[in-house]
């Protein structure tokens, strides 16, 4: 998809310094972003809503079978998240977010936040509000986004191909209307079905490395024609060996 119009791409001069477990770390530049600017350089130990920010965008890259808690608290899992990204992307993998890895994060993300392969739209074929569902409308949005980010890591491991979505954030209404189960994670807007290429056992499979407490498909019931993927819930994928 196109990078909207809008991103600040002008570098500033960010130089901000921070003491993070007696060592004293300098941002030094950083480029200035339509949608977050982190002012200073994150290591083990801080905490703040800029970690919470680094969480969001890092919540693909926990490992196998780990879920990243988005908690702005900057311990191990997080410093593990972000070596994996920064291996992903060839950035030297100390597991310090600095200019690099920010500027890295500026270059993946839409003035909106979303990542740069995928849109709120294709997360919300249902309505327009993110209303109806089990959670509120801000909190199903927020739960799309960071699915958004774990797709996005998911697609880069992949090879950088394009995932197709058919069905995400749904209302009650809406899953009434495709028979959705009534506990069905697509209510709470974390819940994406995956279609097209790579296969749906391949898609599944590599879902376990990003972030996914849930992964339903072939062999799971109702599942043969897609690849289900959520926040939490469970793996069942026979036909896939999972």
């Amino acid at each position: 998809m196109f990078r909207r119009l809008g991103r600040f791409l002008a570098a500033l001069a960010l130089t901000a310094t921070t003491t993070v477990v007696g060592v004293t770390l300098t941002a030094g530049a950083a480029q200035a972003d339509g949608c977050y600017t982190w002012g200073r350089t994150l290591a083990q130990g801080a905490s703040g809503e800029d970690v919470r920010q680094l969480q969001i965008r890092v919540a693909g890259y926990p490992g196998y079978g780990a879920v990243l808690t988005l908690d702005g608290a900057y311990g191990p899992a997080t410093r593990s998240a972000v070596i994996r990204f920064q291996q992903a992307y060839g950035l030297p993998a100390d597991g310090i977010a600095g200019p690099q890895t920010f500027n890295r994060l500026y270059a993946l993300q839409d003035d909106d936040c979303t990542p740069a392969n995928f849109s709120y739209a294709e997360l919300n074929k249902c309505n327009s509000d993110w209303s109806g569902g089990a959670v509120s409308a801000s909190t199903a949005r927020f739960n799309a986004l960071v699915s958004m980010w774990k797709l996005q890591a998911m697609r880069h491991a992949l090879g950088d191909v394009s995932i197709a979505i058919s069905s995400s954030f749904r209302s009650y209404a809406c899953n009434s209307a495709v028979g959705g189960a009534s506990n069905s994670r697509h209510l709470y807007g974390d819940g994406v079905d995956l279609v097209g290429s790579p296969s749906f056992c391949r898609l599944a499979q590599q879902a376990r490395y990003h972030g996914f407490g849930q992964i339903l498909g072939p062999g799971y019931p109702d599942h043969n024609d897609h690849t289900h993927v959520a926040a939490v819930g469970g793996w069942s994928a026979p036909n896939c060996g999972i």
